[in-house]
């Protein structure tokens, strides 16, 4: 997405500050549920647009996303990749971190699998997996309205 758009382009991904800022497990009620909210929403108090990206688990992402996107005043689309469990162990195979590959597997994924697990009050709209990247980045950029707006060069 920021390769397409530019510059002023916030991404604020789950796994970096759940896994590297804080260590932390996935789990209901976890300290990084309120720094993905508190970053994101102190990114677009300052003008950035912002992508909230993640395996974001409806029961325990669910309320603060609903609250985020409800204090939002601009425009805000939400988007879950629907990749089926087969397709998911295919990819993870192509990382290119052979230290991860060897500690997460195939049975790691399949426990944290969940087959669309969407988030309350239709909030989403589902990503085929067929939907190529390219195609996908555009559709987010138009549907959002982000492929009218000029990147501010930060």
């Amino acid at each position: 997405m920021r390769e397409t758009f530019g510059r002023n382009l916030a991404i604020v991904g789950q796994d970096n500050l759940r896994r590297i800022v804080l260590r932390e497990r996935d789990r209901p009620g976890g300290a990084n549920i309120g720094l993905l909210d508190l970053t994101a929403r102190y990114a677009l108090d300052n003008g950035f647009h912002v992508v909230v990206e993640g395996i974001l688990y409806a029961d325990h992402y669910g309320t603060m996303l609903r609250d985020l996107v409800r204090a939002h005043r601009g425009v805000t689309r939400c988007y879950y990749l629907h990749v089926p469990y087969a397709q998911t162990v295919l990819r993870h195979a192509t990382k290119p971190d052979a230290a991860y590959l060897k500690h997460v597997t195939a049975d790691h994924l399949r426990d944290w699998y969940r087959e669309m697990d969407l988030l309350p009050d239709a909030l989403e709209s589902v990503i085929d997996p067929d939907s190529p990247l390219d195609a996908t980045i555009q559709r987010i950029l138009r549907e959002s309205g982000l492929d009218r707006v000029p990147p501010i060069d930060r």
